[in-house]
């Protein structure tokens, strides 16, 4: 590749980020480059944004194939309100201590406890080796905790899907975004003679999935440059979030896999102003065989429907409206009121109008969606609470920074939280031959002590007399000079 030349403005030989959604097949492949790492020590940093517009629900494994080394530090970051905040999907690197503070770890250490959790692998970080070219996102490694190794018990995990909105959140994005953070290296350190072999190439991304139409859809259609569902079973909106007008006799409900295999499609009825001759409704036989879909059209099985159950209305002066969030509620005779109870989808308030503490306002979604509570996802070790603002920002400790509090400022490490640097090697030098152990000890030579090996250990002891061989430091000695120069002057000191 290094004797290909890339030149922007030259069609046949720009390598545009449209080249990694083209066919692939051909030889050789054509792929997205960005700019080489000509400003180094500056970092090479590249944003790639997937957006779909819509909600997305994953279904098989997100393939990056580079074609040029696999970067040495990359994250891999997910939205679920259209762009509008970030959470860490996956994060990758040659050595995840040092890059991100993080033990490595691969999908097969994980667990149905811990399927959820957000690891850093070193698994597709190796730089320029053989058969090094690809990275994934293990989305069926994900679903085998469920449906066992060769996913054939399908029934465990839709049962799972459809009682846990957080797994089921986990495989839902609105967008993805790539950030590579340092290009493949190979060696210690850069060459910076040659900084032109430094760069990120992408052949081809493939992310598989379906549109989310809270199972009240079985078509998802391209219309006006946007994917749409058409909604059914008397609902409507972008995701059939919502029961059509004259069609809220009772709460909406997303359609349930359950009971297996048939299960249920939670009709919108009619409304109690609109009702004349009692519905019909028919059964609609499914088969339910896997998350993948075979027919690019097929984005959710077909459920049986079930049977109408009787509509609840709250006989007071005020209609029990809980924006789909809540099917009961009360009537308080001191204030004239009605509230609902049990609010569900992590929503709180009067009419299950306001999210929980440690959620936030998604500010994309309708008050009648499922998903219009976000987890605010605050690192537990760098915030004061598990609580965030309206914009999902968490609130840090001191020393600690960014939207989660998972970064450190200036001047601070990582230790379990951000702790104060005790020393570095900028401005708090160890002293006396002294050396910094991870920004947070000196460790000193036999004869010295204190926080940066500033005191003779023997001035503790009182005992620093001439047979001891450890007395004050001759003239012109690097100890001497030092303090000489904290003081302010030059003058020979009197001991």
């Amino acid at each position: 590749m290094c004797n290909n030349e890339c030149d922007a403005s030259t069609p046949e030989l720009a390598h545009p980020p449209e080249l990694m959604f083209d066919f692939e097949g051909r030889h050789p492949s054509t792929f997205w480059q960005s700019a080489t790492w000509k400003d180094y020590p500056k970092p090479l940093q590249v944003n790639i944004t997937l957006s779909w517009s819509k909600t997305i629900e994953l279904t098989d494994n997100i393939v990056i194939t580079f074609e040029s080394g696999r970067p040495d530090q990359m994250i891999l970051e997910k939205s679920l309100d259209y762009g509008r905040t970030w959470q860490p999907y996956q994060y990758y690197a040659t050595d995840c201590l040092d890059a991100f503070h993080m033990d490595p770890k691969s999908v097969k250490d994980l667990s149905q406890h811990t399927v959820l959790e957000i690891i850093c692998t070193e698994e597709y970080s190796t730089g320029y080796m053989t058969n090094s070219k690809i990275i994934h996102f293990e989305i069926k490694d994900r679903f085998a905790f469920f449906a066992g190794p060769w996913l054939r018990n399908m029934a465990s995990l839709y049962g799972q899907l459809d009682t846990t909105k957080k797994l089921r959140d986990f495989f839902t994005v609105t967008d993805l975004r790539i950030r590579l953070l340092r290009p493949a290296v190979g060696e210690i350190f850069v060459d910076e003679l040659h900084l032109a072999r430094y760069f990120y190439a992408i052949s081809d991304i493939k992310v598989h999935g379906r549109c989310k139409c809270n199972l009240h859809a079985t078509v998802c259609v391209y219309d006006n440059s946007k994917l749409t569902c058409e909604c059914e079973h008397n609902t409507t909106g972008p995701d059939c979030g919502k029961c059509k007008k004259n069609y809220q006799g009772r709460p909406w409900s997303p359609g349930s896999y359950l009971p297996i295999p048939k299960g249920t499609a939670n009709t919108c009825i009619p409304s109690i102003s609109s009702i004349g001759n009692p519905p019909k409704f028919n059964r609609i036989w499914p088969n339910i065989s896997s998350l993948e879909v075979s027919n690019p059209k097929q984005v959710a099985p077909k459920l049986a429907l079930s049977t109408v159950s009787s509509v609840q209305v709250a006989n007071h002066k005020r209609d029990c409206e809980c924006f789909g969030h809540s099917n009961r509620c009360s009537y308080i005779d001191l204030l004239n009121t009605v509230i609902c109870v049990s609010c569900k989808h992590n929503t709180r308030g009067q009419h299950c109008e306001l999210c929980r503490l440690g959620y936030f306002r998604n500010a994309s979604a309708q008050l009648d969606d499922e998903n219009v509570c976000i987890e605010c996802y605050c690192n537990p070790l760098g915030s004061v609470h598990d609580r965030c603002n309206g914009s999902g920002f968490c609130e840090c400790k001191t020393g600690t920074t960014g939207p989660k509090c998972d970064e450190c400022l200036p001047g601070n490490s990582w230790h379990s939280g951000c702790q104060p640097n005790v020393c570095d090697n900028e401005l708090l030098h160890c002293q006396n031959g002294g050396t910094c152990y991870n920004n947070v000890r000196c460790l000193c030579p036999a004869a010295y002590t204190g926080i940066l090996c500033e005191k003779l250990r023997c001035e503790e002891a009182g005992s620093c007399g001439s047979d001891s061989g450890q007395g004050a430091p001759a003239p012109g000695s690097p100890a001497l000079l030092l303090l000489t120069a904290l003081l302010g002057t030059a003058s020979p000191l009197l001991v």
